[in-house]
This record gives structure tokens, sequence and C-alpha cells, in this order.
């Protein structure tokens, strides 16, 4: 992936070594079939299947509370990541890319697009949805408008799934983005309200098309990313569809508990991560990212 030279974005935070350390990266990742209830969806799953909001915020909605934790927890005063740190330059790059596509093409529709901070971090995080957990893998919360990322997570994809790749890791961070695109359109609320009204089977079946749908707007963000700026290289596309791959809901069950339980989807298959974010880098058009309406996912 080209990325070197181009903007670096103002909004990334550096917590980083102010958690606890519990939990962290690495061997403290998430793994494992543990449930909660029967039937209920399968957390600490990859830190909940890996790229979706924090497991806090997931099973407050299918409590039946609301989307957010109404308190706002402290975070001490951010900072801005040493010049140095190459890792972190390379997040600024894709975060001020994924800004530069959002910006031009919310303008184009009339409207005005808020950037998403990014905050670093280790071990865990005061978040605006309770507290985050670098064993909950990079996640979004609506309630601050921030993506949370433990760096030590990319290190994690090429050790446990063999997925290596600056693509691959702006696949990820573009994933949340995506997120935070759904927020901004009001998709985040409306499915947030359904969810409390729906039985646990169909709560998770909307959170596979929000999830499919933040896919898509990963692969409609490097689409235009590339077109304009060129950033893609040989191999990258394939290195990010293996990502998702790895990552469906169907392939991470069989790799912690042996079996699948489809009920209990809550990101979508290998399959239909791999071809949302696909339908989204061939076409780079919101449109073809309706999920919610799609007979086929």
């Amino acid at each position: 992936m080209k990325w070197q030279g181009n903007r670096e974005s103002d909004n990334v935070e550096d917590h980083r070594g102010e958690g606890d350390g519990g939990g962290g990266g690495g061997g403290g990742f998430g793994f494992g079939g543990r449930s909660i209830g029967i039937g209920t969806i399968v957390i600490a799953l990859v830190g909940s299947y890996v790229l979706g909001v924090n497991p806090l915020t997931l099973l407050n909605l299918l409590s039946g509370g609301g989307g957010q934790v109404s308190t706002q927890q402290s975070q001490s005063p951010a900072r801005q990541p040493p010049e140095s740190d190459e890792m972190a330059r390379f997040v600024k790059t894709v975060l001020a890319d994924t800004e530069d596509t959002w910006d031009a093409l919310f303008k184009a529709e009339g409207g005005t697009y808020v950037r998403p901070k990014l905050s670093l971090f280790s071990g865990s995080i005061p978040t605006a949805c309770g507290t985050g957990q670098s064993a909950s893998g990079p996640f979004y919360c609506p309630g601050d408008q921030k993506v949370y990322l433990d760096l030590d997570f990319f290190k994690l994809m090429q050790q446990r799934f063999k997925v290596s790749g600056e693509f691959a890791q702006a696949y990820v961070i573009a994933h949340e983005v995506g997120h935070h695109v759904q927020n901004l359109l009001g998709l985040s609320e409306k499915v947030d309200k359904a969810r409390r009204t729906q039985s646990e089977r169909q709560a998770n079946a909307m959170s596979v098309r929000l999830e499919l749908q933040a896919d898509c707007f990963a692969g409609v963000w490097a689409f235009h990313a590339n077109q304009d700026r060129k950033i893609l290289e040989q191999g990258d596309v394939e290195a990010a569809l293996k990502a998702a791959t790895a990552i469906g809901d169907d392939a991470l069950q069989r790799q912690s508990q042996g079996h699948v339980v489809p009920d209990s989807f809550t990101h979508g298959t290998s399959e239909q991560r791999v071809r949302w974010f696909s339908k989204g880098i061939e076409s780079g058009q919101i449109s073809q990212c309706n999920t919610f309406e799609a007979r086929q996912l």
C-alpha cells in the first residue's frame, strides 16, 4: 500500500500506557467460545468478532438497554503520537485518507462529514460506551464518536490469522470508520431501536446487516482512495479479502468451538464479508451498500 508522504490526520490521540494492561494485546486477546445464556451471542470471540462495536455496547443493546452508556468516563488529556512512531504515522495517514474520502462523498450529497477521533490505547481505556479493552479488538463508540485501536491487534492478525499487509490493516480502520458513517447517517440509532424490541435471533440478524454495511463502506473508501491517490499495490486487495475471510463468524466459531451456530452470528460469514467489501471496492457507491434491503446477504 502506498501511503508514505500523504497527509496525516491530527485527529489521532495517543493514550497508550495509560490503561491497566489487563487483557491487552497478544495472549490476552479474547478467544474462546464462552457465551452468556442459551443461544446468546458468543462474546469474547476475537473481541466481539474483531471488527465490531464495543461488546459492552452490544450486550447492553441485547439486554434491552440503550445504544451507549450514559456516563462519559474521563480520559487523561489527549496527546499526539511521537513523530518517530512509524506505525502511528501509518494510522494517522489512513485516517486522513478516510477523512478526505468521506468529506468529498458527504459534500457531493450536500452534507458535512464530521471527522471522528481515533484513540490509540493499550490494556484498557474509559469511553462513553464503558471501559474499552484491548481484548475486544478495534471498536467504535457512537457515544463519543471515536474509533479505539490497540496496535498490538495488527500483530495478532499476522500471528493468529496469518493476515499481513498494510492494506489489510487499513481495512480494519476503514471498517470502524464505516461505523462512524453509519452513526452520522442515523442508521446506527435506527438499528439500535429496532434491536431493543426484537428477539435475540432477530437482533443478531440486524447486527449482521450493520456490520456488512460497514465492510461495504470500507470498500467504498478504498475505491475512491485508490482512484484519487493511487494507494493500492499488487496483492493489497487480496490481503484485505483474506482478512475479511478470516474474521467471518463461521470461521471464528469453527476455530474457537469446532462448530457454527448461525443464529448467534453478529458480523456475517466469511463469504458475506468478502462479498460486501467487494461490492464497495468495485462500485465506489454508497447506494450499493444497502444491506438492510438486500434479499440476499
